[in-house]
């Protein structure tokens, strides 16, 4: 593989920065987020796998073969963290580099959540003073770049031209700086289309870091260890809800501050970890209680492959019950998509589709009974979440929703008919449909309704309901790594296509690598329409917290798709670690 998509395909590789919930001192304030610890309230996803309910992933009841774990009080830990606090702001009021590796320790270490005022004064003040910083140090300016573009704020990319020599290139002399070398390496992950220096640095450092730790020069083994985590995992696209458990080992940090705030952290991993699991008994709770597992012998009842969506996507713990609520699209997606994929005969899904777009009575009873039964839980979910809103906000989304479910299955119905007929599309065609058949555009119009945060205003909704820029980009991640794992799956199931097809087809004599390559550059624009959508907001009616979501999403796709057995355990093993065993 070239140098150019090996520096594209290292943020691809496995698994992404965190939750965004705005924290106050205010008594108030403290009462709700120590509230989280009580016991919680009550596409084209991958290839179908077959059902071993033996692995944890595809178990039906997630839960029954581990022990409780022991309930977490709520002590008052207040005081503590008003040190925490006051170290924060001290720091980021005498010493503006201290306070911005003290960010980006908490954000490596997923805590982000209980100290977001003290951020947001840190990065305002570092954003506000921007001008006055005329350092010459690469991991400062680099980590100051990373973290106030993460935070929202346009920094321009020309900020590392003093970084290159008289012939427009990095200076050689920066290899020498491993720190400068991973924050610049990491600050390339925000770049958006256009910004070329910030492509040159990302194979600038690819090549170095790969370089400097295979010849193991200069680096002892923590810091070995931690470029190659770097290579695979760059903050910007990883969740740190599935890394942080690797910084509380006792060892020498790149970062000191990751040792103080440690201890915290280890103790909110356990605290939110006895959160989740009530959220996946929840879970598990509702889809025995509706029964599709029963009626629906052929479709995936997955809880647990459910909830790390919902999981990854909404990290903050005070969102517990919106993660329960998204579960439940999620596991409509996954079943529907198996009538598609598996059972349903053509004439079967052309039934379904016009049911789902049109809701008429008329239509239902057309339907085979086992569609009927689906039909009548998805439309009861649909419901379900129509009245929250309702409720809190005095309209009915009723018709957003029904018409972006409908929009779902009659893109799953399109590549139905492609399948079935043995036509093959060319590549935007594909991809345009593909889209919408991940889901993703449904299940973010679900996530808007759930955080709640811009429904005062309908035309926001609309916004959303007509997949902006923000939500397709958002997709296009989801799809294209979806079929970036369909070509390496070397026994799929069900009736996809795939956009390798569509693109060996369209250009004859190429092969399935020029294809993965293809795939590669579009996730990397992909992703770079997706910076851009955050950084740049150019839609204010966008809050920050569905921003987040958005990325999240982009964030866990690379953990979610797992493409061979290899992977799938290791995947079982990282959901064990995260869910399962406490510290």
């Amino acid at each position: 593989m070239a140098l150019s998509s090996y520096a594209s395909f290292c943020s691809f590789i496995f698994i992404p920065s965190v939750s965004h919930h705005k924290t106050t001192n205010s008594e108030n304030s403290k009462l709700i987020r120590n509230s989280y610890y009580d016991d919680p309230t009550p596409q084209r996803w991958s290839n179908i796998n077959t059902h071993n309910h033996n692995t944890l992933l595809s178990s039906t009841h997630p839960l029954q073969n581990f022990k409780p774990l022991p309930k977490y009080p709520c002590t008052n830990i207040d005081h503590d963290l008003e040190i925490y606090r006051e170290l924060i702001r001290k720091a980021g009021e005498d010493r503006p580099f201290e306070g911005l590796k003290i960010v980006d320790a908490i954000q490596r270490l997923g805590i982000d959540y209980i100290f977001e005022e003290e951020i947001d004064v840190i990065l305002q003040k570092q954003y506000k003073f921007l001008n006055d910083h005329h350092h010459q140090d690469l991991h400062e300016v680099a980590l100051r770049f990373r973290l106030l573009r993460q935070h929202g704020h346009f920094i321009p990319a020309d900020v590392f031209n003093k970084f290159k020599d008289s012939k427009g290139m990095f200076d050689k002399m920066l290899s020498e700086d491993i720190n400068g070398l991973i924050s610049l390496y990491e600050a390339s992950h925000l770049s958006i289309d256009g910004e070329h220096i910030l492509d040159e640095a990302a194979l600038f450092t690819t090549q170095h870091l790969i370089n400097t730790s295979m010849m193991r020069r200069s680096l002892n083994h923590y810091q070995t260890t931690f470029v190659a985590n770097t290579l695979k995992n760059p903050t910007h696209k990883t969740l740190s809800k599935f890394t942080a458990k690797n910084l509380f080992g006792v060892h020498p940090s790149m970062n000191e501050y990751i040792n103080l705030f440690k201890e915290l952290a280890k103790s909110e991993f356990n605290k939110v970890q006895f959160l989740h699991r009530g959220e996946i008994d929840q879970v598990t709770k509702w889809s025995r209680k509706i029964g599709l597992g029963k009626e629906l012998e052929f479709a995936r009842i997955q809880p647990l492959k459910w909830y790390i969506w919902s999981l990854g996507c909404l990290t903050d713990p005070i969102l517990s019950q919106q993660r329960v609520e998204l579960t439940k699209a999620v596991s409509f997606i996954y079943i529907i998509d198996d009538i598609f994929d598996v059972y349903g005969s053509l004439d079967e899904l052309i039934l379904f589709t016009q049911a789902v777009s049109s809701w008429e009575n008329s239509d239902i009873e057309k339907l085979p009974e086992y569609m009927k039964i689906c039909f009548e839980a998805l439309d009861n979910m649909i419901n379900e979440s129509c009245h929250v809103v309702y409720q809190k906000h005095g309209w009915s989304p009723l018709h957003s929703l029904r018409k972006t479910w409908g929009r779902l299955c009659h893109s799953f119905l399109v590549e139905a008919k492609w399948f079935a007929s043995g036509h093959v599309a060319n590549t935007e065609e594909y991809l345009k449909n593909g889209v919408v058949s991940s889901g993703i555009p449904a299940l973010l119009l679900h996530i808007f309704l759930l955080l709640g945060q811009g429904l005062t205003s309908k035309n926001a909704l609309d916004f959303v309901e007509n997949m902006p820029p923000i939500v397709t980009s958002t997709a296009s991640v989801v799809r294209l790594w979806n079929d970036l794992g369909n070509a390496q799956d070397k026994n799929p199931k069900g009736d996809d296509g795939s956009y390798v097809e569509c693109y060996m087809k369209e250009r004859e004599g190429s092969s399935i690598e020029d294809a993965c390559e293809n795939i590669i550059e579009k996730t990397s624009y992909a992703w770079k329409c997706l910076n851009k959508e955050c950084i740049m907001n150019p839609n204010p009616v966008i809050p920050p917290t569905f921003q987040k979501a958005c990325l999240n999403f982009a964030r866990v796709v690379p953990l979610r798709y797992t493409y061979n057995d290899d992977n799938q355990q290791n995947l079982e093993e990282l959901v064990k670690s995260i869910l399962y065993e406490s510290l």
